[in-house]
């Protein structure tokens, strides 16, 4: 394994660790088991770093034989950073103003999700599918900007239905489904960004 993907995959790993903590404590005593270790979820910004490296070192080894394996090891990490960019941003949000529904919430959900989709251009770019090449600024950005508007209106678009039209079900309470219809929508988008990312802005 590389020495930049080691470093890179605990500082990842760290960042995981911190923004799922931001959530749990925003969303955790409404759920009667997460409620129990609450006060112990700052172990998961001790316990993300070495798993993150672990699992790093696993697809490297396998990345031997078969090249694409790390390619794909890398997106889904970054991948789990920016769903929990996305929902951590949202739920700081939720968290600082009480909002969970109607308007504010697609204004926030959109701007979690630029947030983590600009996240997710640096971290693809320079480190999942090493883009060195030299390229027009302008012309990458654009496909870029498109791929992103396409990704945000998907996002956006399922969180809210989601939200706001099916609204919250099972009992579940309404901070807890707001974070649901985000996971639902980042699952999908997140299959949407990598065939974008691999096969359009990122194309060698």
């Amino acid at each position: 394994m590389k020495k930049i993907d080691a470093i890179i995959s605990v500082i990842i790993g760290f960042l995981i660790g911190v923004f799922l903590f931001i959530i749990l404590r925003n969303i955790g005593m409404n759920i009667p088991y997460i409620k129990l270790i609450l006060p112990y979820s700052w172990l998961l910004i001790i316990a993300f770093p070495p798993s993150s490296l672990l699992g790093m070192f696993i697809v490297s080894f396998i990345g031997r034989k078969i090249s694409i394996i790390l390619q794909v090891g890398k997106f889904v990490l970054v991948g789990a950073l920016n769903t929990l960019v996305d929902l951590g941003v949202l739920n700081i949000l939720i968290g600082l103003t009480g909002i969970v529904s109607g308007i504010g919430y697609v204004v926030f959900k959109g701007t979690s999700f630029l947030i983590a989709t600009v996240n997710s251009y640096f971290w693809n770019k320079y480190w999942t599918f090493e883009k060195k090449e030299q390229v027009s600024i302008s012309k990458e950005f654009s496909k870029f900007l498109i791929t992103t508007s396409i990704g945000l209106i998907l996002n956006v678009g399922i969180a809210s239905f989601v939200v706001n039209v099916m609204g919250p079900q099972f009992g579940i309470k309404e901070k807890v489904w707001a974070t649901i219809g985000a996971l639902a929508a980042t699952l999908i988008a997140w299959v949407w960004n990598f065939l974008s990312s691999k096969f359009i802005v990122f194309k060698k």
